[in-house]
């Protein structure tokens, strides 16, 4: 299964020692996860990720002792993180362990990047701290909604509507936008097998874009296309931006802050907005290019 796992195209995969392996097995998966972050890094995966322990289960230690001596790892999951405490523990770890890949460490010099950090939220306690949680580490590039566990911490019912959850999502989306957190990963659709499975996949993907979110977190392979294609730029957006971005240049030129294009308004947010899309087209290798060639022309109105 690990292995299988370099094959995909994805941007983050995540190996999981918690909720996937049972106590038994947590030293025997430590293991398999070090010899696999030893090997050659496959060209298609752009971040590989454990998710570990929840501090608070006394496995974390052990989980990071072992993991960071693996030498392709680039990001550490954080289940259950209730407090800024849980991502200090973390990160004292890593300073200690791992000196040379923490960001403010002392006489760090080394050509390998700092480990990452990302947070699972998945409490009520937790949403009441993100302020603090956002805050807690200069190592945090995200926070993630896992939405069964905050489900059974709150009694509630998950329904297809997702309504249970605007709240708490909205919460999360909005304070990694405070707190320029440049990973805003939604629920998990725990349906993937055929047309409706796909079809509700998709649905969650752009309710989830429409709250803010950036990405998506997936349990299986049917997942991944979808996803990729709701939260990336469609076509007509990407060559939107690139009319944008082109016509500002000679806006800029001629002294005009604002001005038109297909008869709407477009001002600073909007040629911000527009610059942004561009730059996440190229991201995710959308050909750019092309779109400049064709509208190299376009003029301000």
């Amino acid at each position: 299964m690990l292995e299988k796992a370099k094959s995909l195209t994805v941007d983050c995969v995540a190996y999981d020692l918690e909720d996937s392996v049972t106590p038994g097995k947590k030293a025997e998966a430590r293991q398999n996860i070090r010899w696999l972050l030893e090997q050659p890094r496959s060209m298609t995966i752009k971040e590989q990720a454990v998710r570990i322990n929840a501090v608070e289960s006394g496995l974390a230690l052990g989980d990071l002792i072992e993991v960071l001596k693996g030498p392709n790892l680039d990001t550490i999951v954080v289940p259950k993180v209730d407090s800024a405490s849980d991502l200090h523990f973390v990160t004292d770890v890593i300073k200690h362990t791992l000196p040379s890949r923490y960001p403010s460490s002392p006489g760090a010099h080394s050509e390998a990047p700092s480990i990452k950090v990302l947070a699972l939220i998945e409490s009520a306690k937790a949403l009441s701290n993100l302020s603090s949680i956002c805050k807690a580490t200069s190592s945090l590039s995200g926070l993630i909604f896992a939405a069964e566990d905050f489900a059974l911490d709150l009694s509630l019912t998950r329904t297809p509507s997702l309504t249970e959850f605007l709240f708490a999502r909205s919460a999360i989306a909005t304070a990694c936008r405070a707190h320029e957190l440049p990973s805003t990963i939604d629920l998990v659709c725990t349906s993937y097998q055929g047309e409706e499975g796909q079809r509700i996949l998709e649905e969650e993907c752009w309710g989830g874009k429409g709250l803010g979110f950036n990405g998506k977190q997936c349990i299986h392979p049917n997942q991944i296309e979808i996803a990729q294609r709701a939260f990336a730029p469609s076509a007509a957006e990407t060559e939107w931006a690139v009319r944008v971005v082109i016509a500002d240049e000679i806006a800029s030129r001629q002294g005009r802050g604002a001005w038109t294009l297909d008869g709407k308004m477009i001002d600073a947010p909007v040629i911000k907005k527009a610059k942004q899309i561009v730059i996440k087209a190229e991201a995710c290798r959308i050909d750019v290019k092309a779109f400049k060639e064709k509208w190299k022309h376009q003029t301000p109105e």
